[in-house]
């Protein structure tokens, strides 16, 4: 099959870094070429990837992120070339997606963030611009609020296992936060919930953006210091060795997350995960068996949770990322809604 996949632009693939969705679509590249399909990727020119790589910018233009003319740019190059293949996949979002009504090709669109209110007004909206697109969620959850959206298929992420070295034994004393300064990813809950069950804190976040800088301003530094501590934006090896260490992945979320990547990355350490019941959570941790689950993040600071995440079995947790959200797990799925997608688009 040859199959073209896109990629925004603005982190290389697989990034150093932050970048979720850049780290997926690495894998699943990777992944499709091992299977033996004809793959081109079209992402900044400093990724990493087995398949044909295709590529506007040298190096990801990060420092311009959000501006649409450095996006447009990347987008006109790979549509105009959308022809060449037996289907394009899109992973960059709702500009990627309008783009889809330009081109005959079958056309499938991997949806990355939340759809309630706004974000999922305007997919409906942008929809009706390309109507012979195909939806792809990555977890059943994100579909709640939009589900007559045209979904072709259900496609959770996946982890690079060799990447992720397994932890046999309980971690260390402290609790570690992963992710992005942001009120709904929720450091600031992490740290009052270590604050008061007397335990270290180490935050390794995402930090560039003017929201992100502020809210780290204003809750986030003025407690830092003895038993809290902010590690940074961490690369792979630093953030490996950060789950290895710690007693448990704390997530007061406090939003419909769509899958939540760092779970995953944690679980696969063997360290388990103690988060809030919200978005894609309950598809991704069984409570009492891979993970620990309470209805608001205050539930965290009782004893009785913590010892609860310390009695689950390390194997039995990496086992869950092992038999759920492997690569090759991922790419099945994936090349079933490319034929899927495909499918429809000749009866269309």
């Amino acid at each position: 099959m040859r199959i073209g996949l896109v990629c925004s632009v603005w982190f290389p693939v697989p990034p150093e870094a932050y970048g979720g969705t850049e780290r997926v679509v690495a894998l699943l590249a990777d992944g499709l070429v091992d299977a033996g399909h004809d793959v081109t990727l079209f992402a900044s020119g400093d990724s990493q990837t087995r398949a044909r790589l295709e590529a506007v910018f040298q190096t990801a233009p990060s420092e311009w992120i959000g501006h649409t003319y450095w996006e447009m740019q990347h987008a006109v190059h790979a549509f105009r070339k959308a022809r060449s293949f037996d289907v394009f996949h899109d992973h960059t979002g709702l500009l990627g997606l309008a783009f889809a009504g330009l081109v005959s090709v079958p056309f499938c669109h991997t949806v990355h963030g939340p759809l309630d209110g706004q974000p999922g007004r305007l997919y409906e909206q942008v929809v009706d611009l390309a109507p012979n697109a195909k939806l792809i969620s990555i977890s059943m959850n994100q579909r709640k609020p939009k589900p007559a959206l045209p979904w072709i298929a259900n496609c959770p992420n996946a982890l690079d296992l060799s990447m992720f070295p397994f932890r046999r034994k309980s971690g260390g004393d402290y609790l570690v936060f992963l992710g992005r300064m942001s009120p709904e990813k929720g450091a600031h809950r992490a740290l009052a919930v270590a604050l008061e069950m007397g335990l270290p804190l180490k935050i390794a976040a995402k930090c560039r953006e003017p929201l992100e800088i502020r809210y780290f301003d204003e809750f986030i530094r003025p407690h830092l210091g003895g038993s809290i501590e902010y590690v940074g934006e961490v690369g792979h090896a630093d953030k490996v060795e950060l789950l290895l260490g710690a007693r448990a992945l704390i997530s007061p979320i406090d939003w419909e997350e769509p899958f939540g990547l760092m779970m995953i990355e944690a679980m696969a350490c063997g360290t388990p995960v103690i988060s809030t019941r919200r978005g894609a959570v309950p598809e991704i941790i069984d409570h009492g068996r891979t993970g620990v689950m309470v209805d608001n993040y205050r539930d965290m600071e009782d004893p009785a949770i913590l010892a609860l995440a310390d009695s689950l079995d390390p194997a039995v947790i990496r086992r869950e990322v092992e038999e759920r959200f492997s690569p090759e797990n991922m790419v099945q799925s994936y090349v079933a809604a490319y034929e899927a997608t495909i499918e429809a688009t000749r009866g269309a």
